[in-house]
């Protein structure tokens, strides 16, 4: 059985060690997205959260890996960004605000299927009027299964997903499909929508 904190935190020290900061393709999608009060759920070392600040965010970041929260806390003091940074367990986490923008990116994956998509419909509640999410997940489709607790985890329907943000102005709804390793492939999801207001 593979616990994804556990799997991501190990993951999380060696990017660490190596000093390896870069943004991926969902993160460098999302940038441009993320201004005046930002939340990036599941935040991971924080990549994305401190570009945002750079460029005038006031950032919420949350993950569950202290190791990976840690580092992030320590980077953004250092720098002087705006990014206030909490370990917390997502599984469970409903909005206690709201935010002008959200950023959920390769987390949600990690739930079972209630919780996953509970998980959606908090990270929906979470933007204000006028507000921005944007949403990564892994999808229907995808072979790679290293990173998943087995019976404990859920691959998205593009329905599920789209379907979140009914009457909302769709800015993005793409696919992606990434060769994984043993000849598997990891297919994502990636939705940007603006909430009326």
């Amino acid at each position: 059985m593979t616990d994804p904190v556990a799997f991501f935190g190990e993951q999380f020290n060696r990017q660490i060690a190596a000093g390896q900061y870069e943004l991926n393709p969902f993160e460098r999608m999302a940038l441009p997205f993320l201004k005046g009060d930002v939340l990036d759920l599941g935040c991971g070392l924080g990549n994305l959260a401190l570009a945002a600040a750079r460029q005038g965010a006031r950032v919420t970041a949350l993950d569950a890996c202290d190791n990976a929260v840690g580092d992030l806390a320590k980077r953004a003091l250092e720098s002087g960004l705006s990014v206030e940074a909490r370990q917390v367990d997502l599984e469970d986490w409903r909005p206690d605000g709201q935010w002008d923008a959200v950023a959920c990116i390769g987390l949600l994956m990690f739930f079972g299927r209630r919780s996953a998509l509970a998980g959606l419909e908090a990270v929906r509640d979470a933007v204000r009027p006028g507000g921005v999410a944007i949403v990564n997940v892994l999808a229907e489709g995808t072979t790679f299964m290293g990173m998943f607790d087995p019976g404990h985890y859920h691959l998205f329907t593009r329905g599920e997903v789209i379907g979140a943000f009914e009457g909302w102005s769709l800015l993005e709804d793409r696919g992606d499909d990434f060769d994984a390793p043993g000849g598997t492939v990891k297919r994502f999801r990636t939705v940007i929508a603006r909430r009326p207001g």
